[in-house]
């Protein structure tokens, strides 16, 4: 029966997605919750298994990435914001600016069509960026490609920073603690993240389920009125709902056209890698930071793997994360400004990409 076959594939797919990300997890592979499931469903899909995860529960994936980007909205980040808002804004704009015209050099070589190269170049929120770009005509499984290669070289290369300029108490890539949570503090967040995508939705705000939780969430959070809880198993099934939802959708065209990519992406992710540890090293002339600080600050994301080496490293942590998180809200903000502008940039490569 179909439903019986249907019900089968889930059921491998589910156990190829815990192996994998077992596997990542324990050789402390970034993201591994969301990569193992993306890498086990472009498998199934490549080999045309017929599987599709409901948009509902990529909705719901979505409000729950945007809390998850809520949470980080502290009051210490918002101190070291107001005491050094403009140096670090410039440096957030320095890093955003780095990524446009990566993905602009992207576009012009032809590796990539406008707006996926827009949105895969973005220097931060890999998930985040892989849940909006489907909604501005971006192609998101070579978003998610994009991203997490990047992903994947700041960290080794954060990693080695950390290595080579600080003594690291303990093991590279140990998480911390599981944070405690309540029920009535899950049902708050979830309330909020509805409440956060009927408005958003009700503004016509772009990708509402994200956003508008994301908004909503960081004011409360930031103001101490509430505590977002997000179990861990809640986040596991978003990541994998996102990672479902993008892998399941590859096939073989699309697989060939990754592979094609590969080259000119892993150029472009090394050059802007390489830009923002410039920019780093000028900021050590300009702040009473070390270069570790500033390498750490300017790298292009994601947020949760540099904020784990900056805390086991001698790094200041809150400049760190204050200058990660105000580069994730500028990115999400000016990310469909960058990929229409590109898109215009290139009207020859990128016909229809615009939304």
């Amino acid at each position: 029966m179909p439903e019986t076959r249907t019900l089968l594939r889930w059921t491998a797919l589910l156990a190829v997605s815990a192996a994998l990300a077992y596997g990542l997890s324990r050789a402390h592979f970034p993201a591994a919750l969301l990569l193992g499931p993306m890498l086990a469903a472009i498998i199934f899909g490549v080999r045309g298994a017929g599987l599709s995860l409901p948009r509902p529960l990529f909705l719901a994936a979505q409000a729950v990435i945007g809390c998850l980007v809520a949470r980080s909205a502290t009051t210490e980040i918002a101190a070291t914001l107001r005491e050094d808002g403009l140096i670090i804004l410039a440096v957030v704009g320095v890093t955003v600016v780095a990524g446009a015209l990566t993905g602009l050099a992207l576009t012009r070589l032809r590796v990539l069509p406008g707006t996926t190269a827009a949105w895969g170049s973005s220097p931060g929120g890999a998930a985040a960026m892989v849940a909006m770009a489907e909604d501005y005509g971006a192609d998101p499984r070579l978003v998610a490609f994009m991203q997490y290669v990047r992903v994947a070289a700041v960290v080794l290369s954060a990693s080695l920073a950390a290595r080579l300029l600080a003594d690291m108490s303990g093991p590279a890539g140990v998480a911390p603690a599981a944070e405690s949570w309540s029920w009535s503090g899950l049902a708050a967040t979830s309330a909020v993240a509805a409440v956060g995508f009927g408005l958003a939705s009700l503004l016509r705000l772009p990708s509402a389920p994200l956003v508008g939780p994301m908004l909503l969430g960081a004011s409360l959070h930031a103001a101490g009125i509430l505590d977002i809880a997000l179990p861990g198993p809640v986040l596991d099934a978003a990541y994998a709902a996102i990672g479902w939802y993008v892998g399941l959708r590859f096939n073989r065209r699309t697989l060939d056209e990754t592979l094609h990519a590969l080259p000119g992406v892993l150029a472009a992710t090394s050059a802007i890698i390489l830009l923002c540890g410039i920019w780093a090293w000028a900021l050590t002339y300009w702040l009473p930071i070390d270069f570790l600080t500033a390498f750490l600050a300017t790298s292009p994301g994601g947020l949760d793997s540099v904020a784990i080496i900056a805390v086991g490293s001698k790094a200041d942590v809150s400049f760190v994360l204050a200058v990660q998180t105000l580069r994730l809200f500028v990115v999400l903000a000016t990310g469909p400004i960058l990929a229409r502008w590109i898109a215009r940039a290139v009207p020859e490569e990128a016909p229809g990409e615009a939304p």
